[in-house]
């Protein structure tokens, strides 16, 4: 069996510091990734991380057993958008927001092994908070978000609207630049057992020249 390998610690683009905005090119990379659409605080979002974690970690247990590819379950993420972008920054609507939840896989997670763990999980009953259908909606998605810039944010998701603000209003013009594809958040921390005020997030915003 090879390494167990963990891609937080690989990956360049999974490190970021608390009060440093930087420029990072993203690799195409691969995601358990499911939709969803209003309130992250209401019944759709939370019956969608339910169906995503188990498949995550039955892919887990396939590579490890069938493969001898051990690797680290990736934290939660999710792509945000909306129609109106004050709806992240100043008014923090929730209704009004579109979302992906992803779940970074290694590149030799496939479709037909992804098949093969969606049997398996469905076989034990539907995971708990989820339904059939959503478990059904899980896919893999290969993301090329190329250039971007991100930061660490710490403390409560709600308090992101001036960090979001600094960097769309301030940073990317100072650049040249403008927001291209959707935003990008990584959650290192489990909203379940961390406090709101020592929460820690990374912001990232897929760029392009203006």
């Amino acid at each position: 069996m090879t390494a167990k390998i963990d891609l937080k610690r690989e990956l360049d683009a999974y490190r970021a510091k608390q009060g440093e905005v930087r420029f990072v090119d993203v690799p195409p990379l691969s995601y358990l990734a499911i939709d969803g659409h209003g309130d992250p605080n209401g019944p759709a979002f939370a019956e969608a991380v339910a169906a995503l974690y188990p498949l995550a970690y039955a892919l887990k247990m396939a590579s490890k057993r069938e493969l001898g590819r051990d690797f680290t379950v990736m934290p939660l993420e999710g792509l945000w958008s909306a129609d109106d972008w004050s709806s992240f920054t100043d008014a923090r609507d929730k209704t009004r927001w579109d979302w992906t939840l992803l779940i970074l896989q290694p590149d030799w997670i496939d479709e037909a092994m992804l098949e093969a763990a969606r049997e398996r999980v469905a076989a034990k009953g539907a995971p708990e908070g989820s339904s059939a259908a959503r478990l059904a909606d899980v896919r893999l998605e290969r993301l090329e978000e190329g250039r971007c810039v991100q930061t660490l944010h710490v403390g409560a998701f709600d308090d992101e609207g001036p960090v979001l603000a600094r960097i769309h209003d301030e940073i990317l013009p100072a650049h040249g630049l403008r927001p291209r594809g959707r935003h990008h958040e990584i959650y290192l921390s489990d909203a379940r057992r961390v406090e709101p005020a020592k929460r820690r997030t990374i912001l990232r915003q897929p760029v392009e020249p203006a």
